[in-house]
């Protein structure tokens, strides 16, 4: 679980699923799109606020484990999994969840602990090759 409020001023710690780096985040709905704000170290990166709700909708609908497959912006993504889903023109946005170039990767590996913390999914917690569920 998560430690925080998800605010500004209180943000979510979160772990990454291989328990190897933690980072912040947090709901920023004054901005257009409505926005998670993930701070890692000095890195801010940007995901549409409803990757959440589209994300546990997704996860649902496949009824099982599907792998992370988390990437950088610039490396491609493994078909088949959620950071392969946060980028394609047939997921709910016709696209990239992630808002700032460069930085839109990476949904694999950030969004599905905060989805854990808020009771929404599970999520394996192994060295590698980690996969989640819906709840």
């Amino acid at each position: 679980m998560a430690n925080g409020s998800g605010t500004r001023e209180d943000p979510w710690q979160l772990t990454t699923p291989s328990g190897t780096s933690t980072y912040e985040m947090y709901r920023e709905e004054t901005l257009d799109p409505p926005a998670l704000v993930c701070t890692v170290g000095t890195t801010q990166l940007r995901y549409q606020l409803r990757c959440l709700e589209d994300l546990h909708e997704m996860l649902k609908e496949r009824g099982d484990w599907v792998p992370l497959g988390s990437a950088d912006e610039q490396k491609p993504a493994a078909a088949g999994t959620v950071e392969a889903w946060g980028r394609s023109a047939d997921n709910p946005v016709g696209g990239w969840y992630g808002l700032k170039k460069g930085l839109r990767g990476r949904f694999g590996m950030y969004v599905p602990p905060l989805m854990e913390a808020l009771g929404l999914a599970e999520v394996e917690h192994n060295p590698r090759n980690n996969r989640m569920r819906a709840i």
